[in-house]
Order: structure tokens, then C-alpha cells, then sequence
């Protein structure tokens, strides 16, 4: 695969979502987990998603169990605790993994696009974030400690 908009994903409500639906928009994909020390970012990530949407922002969601078992609960449950807790209205995923064997194919791809800290391919931790541009190409890879706010920069570039 060559473009992020090349891959299809399983959308929370169980249906496939192919990520060329998004083609020409800018992507913000980041592993999320509920009982995360970096959970209260999705009020950031939603706050990104409405004030960019009209500009061409996709913020897509993937919910990740690998990391200390943060996301355990099903696909209803990650939809309502998102719903209930963070009014998040943006584009969520069925549970993916992230590293290994098992990866979803477009994390696989978006480890070998752009490495972590120290040149490191693994995703160490939920709310790892990726910044796609509208080709479709990755054009940063950012630690689950940046927050939200501090993609604003990056974000508005990649809009254009």
C-alpha cells in the first residue's frame, strides 16, 4: 500500500469503512483507549474535529487493548464511554491492534512511515498520533504525551 486511503478499517457500529471515503482530507488516526492516563485527550481530539471538520480535519479513532489492557470492554462500550464522557462524535473504529503480528494493516503501514522516538517502529502507548495529508502520506508521527492543542500548528499547515 502506497496511501492511507488505500486501507479499509471496521467502523465501532460493526460495518467496513473504507478509508478512500476520507480521500482529500487531512487525518489525524490515533490508538485511543478508555482507561488510559491519556484519555482525557479525546476532549482535545474533539475539540480538533470540531474546530478544523469544515476545513478537511478527519480525526479517526482506533481503540487499542495492548497496551496494560486499557480498552477492555466491547465495541458498545467504547461507543458509549466516548459518547457519555467526551461527546465524541468523530469517526471510531472496532478495536485494533497496533503492534505485532496481529496489526491492523494500516498501523502496520503507518509504523513504517514514520518511526518513533529514537527511530523506534513499535507504537509504545495509546494515543500515539499520526498526521496524514490529503495525498495520503504521513507527514508526522507524534508521542502520546503531545497533546491535542499542540497538533494546531501541524494540523493548519497540512490544511493548507
Amino acid at each position: 500500500m502506497t496511501s492511507a486511503f488505500e486501507f479499509q478499517a471496521t467502523s465501532l457500529d460493526g460495518s467496513p469503512q473504507p478509508l478512500s471515503d476520507y480521500a482529500d482530507r487531512v487525518l489525524l488516526i490515533v490508538n485511543v483507549a478508555s482507561r488510559c492516563g491519556f484519555t482525557p485527550q479525546y476532549t482535545g481530539l474533539q475539540q480538533l474535529w470540531r474546530d478544523y471538520r469544515d476545513r478537511g480535519l478527519v480525526v479517526l479513532g482506533f481503540p487499542c487493548d495492548q497496551f496494560g489492557h486499557q480498552e477492555p470492554g466491547s465495541e458498545a462500550d467504547i461507543r458509549d464511554f466516548c459518547a457519555l464522557n467526551y461527546a465524541v462524535d468523530f469517526p471510531m473504529f472496532a478495536k485494533v491492534d497496533v503492534n505485532g503480528d496481529t496489526a491492523h494493516p494500516l498501523w502496520a503501514w503507518l509504523r513504517t512511515q514514520k518511526s518513533g522516538l529514537l527511530g523506534s517502529r513499535r507504537i509504545k502507548w495509546n494515543f500515539t498520533k499520526f498526521l496524514v495529508g490529503r495525498d495520503g502520506q504521513v507527514i508526522d508521527r507524534f508521542a502520546p504525551t503531545t497533546t491535542p492543542d499542540a497538533l494546531r500548528k501541524p494540523i493548519e499547515a497540512a490544511l493548507g
